[in-house]
């Protein structure tokens, strides 16, 4: 029979204890301390009667609309949430300029570094029929200062004062096969990682000086002075004909990657650069978790109403872990995108990206939890799709189902259309409309038509639900 042992119960409380003033506190010290608790308290009762204010305010107000961004890595749905804020919250996305600044130059350098791997790739290879060139090679030592740039840029983007190690707030994902030293950095949705730029603005966030006050420009640590130092020879790699013939026989399309801003080096690394609303649409940082913007919507003389638009980063496998936190949604954008018919997934090289999509897109239509919720369905980068079918990439090659159509835009999309609409009349619990758009979303003036169309569809279901429209 095992012995017992007694348990020993201390006579302090730990937590108490914790809190207690040091010993040898000297009045000066403990007023300093009274002051900062005080501080501390007033700052918390504040939080706590704002936070008061606001369920008071949401239980007096219309329900908010709640919208789900969905669809896999690249697909669109951050450019979509920032077509939403630049719509309906144009301050607040002006004011983010600077934060954004930083995500801009590190999408420039490791698209330079893209470059340089597969320089480097081809060289320890021996490959006889790309040899490069004397001056290729010095512009790939010159450009060697630019891997440390972008470590210093990862740097920046994570909030300082944390008190926690830069693994905790940036991981990383292979890109794919045929870059696989090269790794996407990766930000959770929780850290806010745009509070590690922010200042206090003076004056109207809407005029652009105040944008430009934003930013340190005589720190001799900004990133920008070193791009800016490396522009020529950037522009010099990017458009050098050696170059463009290794990123074809890689198969490496930079041009068709999110954050591609190699053919405006001379503007970005400009010494006073400032992102334009398309430059900000069209970067790229890739985010993990949850994360949820509202905006007040209202056009002309209809009704204002609050939406919830939350989009969800992550792995493709999580999918049906978030499936019951998000069964009262309004609706659903899932986005498609289209035009990776010839691309696999980062995380799977053995699963092809449209073949994903549609997967994901059975897996939403068919979920019990989802019967009810409204399904909008945007076949995504359709300025890619036409580019890539003119240039000869057949479609057929890599879904054969469609068999001998001619291969161009008009005929390949009515055929995804038709593909994901009948799937959705198929699968369904329950019928519902079908309702789908072709997009291009960083396309800003297209994508807000879109947007309001979205906003009335909902806001007529949502009068029908309630029965004050028939």
């Amino acid at each position: 029979m095992p012995t017992k042992v007694p348990v020993t119960v201390p006579d302090v409380d730990p937590l108490a204890k914790m809190t207690e003033p040091p010993p040898d506190e000297t009045p000066t010290q403990r007023e300093a301390r009274l002051r900062a608790e005080a501080e501390a308290q007033h700052v918390s009762d504040t939080i706590d009667e704002e936070l008061e204010r606001q369920r008071v305010a949401e239980k007096k107000a219309p329900r908010a609309l709640k919208v789900l961004l969905l669809g896999q890595s690249e697909s669109g749905k951050s450019t979509t949430l920032k077509n939403f804020q630049i719509m309906y919250d144009p301050k607040a996305f002006k004011a983010e300029r600077a934060s954004w600044r930083a995500v801009i130059q590190l999408n420039v350098v490791r698209s330079i570094h893209l470059i340089l791997d597969a320089m480097t790739r081809a060289q320890n290879a021996s490959d006889a029929h790309l040899q490069l060139s004397p001056e290729l090679l010095k512009l790939q030592m010159r450009l060697a200062p630019l891997l440390q740039v972008e470590q210093a840029l990862i740097r920046q983007l994570t909030p300082s004062g944390s008190g926690e190690s830069e693994p905790t707030h940036l991981s990383y994902a292979e890109r794919s096969e045929r870059s696989r030293n090269i790794r996407e950095v990766a930000i959770n949705s929780a850290t806010q990682w745009k509070g590690a730029f922010s200042r206090l603005l003076t004056g109207d966030p809407d005029e652009d000086a105040d944008v430009v006050e934003m930013v340190d420009w005589g720190n001799p640590n900004d990133p920008g002075v070193v791009l800016n130092a490396c522009a020529q020879d950037m522009v010099l790699l990017w458009g050098d004909p050696s170059v463009q013939r290794l990123l074809v026989r890689q198969n490496l399309r930079l041009e068709e990657m999110a954050g591609f801003f190699l053919d405006s080096l001379d503007r970005v690394t400009s010494p006073q650069y400032v992102p334009s609303d398309d430059d900000i649409l069209r970067a790229r940082l890739k985010t993990l978790g949850v994360s949820e913007h509202r905006f007040t919507m209202s056009q002309g003389s209809s009704i204002a109403r609050d939406w919830r638009v939350f989009d969800v980063g992550g792995h493709r496998s999580l999918v049906s872990a978030w499936v019951p936190y998000f069964d009262d949604m309004d609706a659903i954008i899932f986005l498609a995108p289209i035009s990776c018919f010839d691309q696999v997934l980062a995380e799977d090289p053995k699963v092809n990206r449209l073949e994903d999509s549609v997967n994901l897109w059975i897996s939403i239509v068919s979920n019990e939890l989802l019967k009810n919720t409204n399904l909008i369905l945007f076949l995504n980068k359709i300025d890619i799709l036409k580019a890539k079918l003119a240039s000869g990439i057949r479609l057929v090659d890599y879904v054969v189902s469609y068999a001998n159509r001619p291969n161009d835009f008009e005929n390949a999309s009515m055929y995804l259309r038709k593909k994901f609409g009948g799937l959705l009349k198929e699968k369904s619990i329950l019928p519902r409309p079908f309702y789908c758009h072709y997009t291009a979303v960083t396309d800003t003036k297209s994508t807000k038509k879109i947007l309001l169309d979205v906003k009335d569809v909902l806001m007529r279901r949502n009068l029908a639900d309630a029965a004050l429209l028939t």
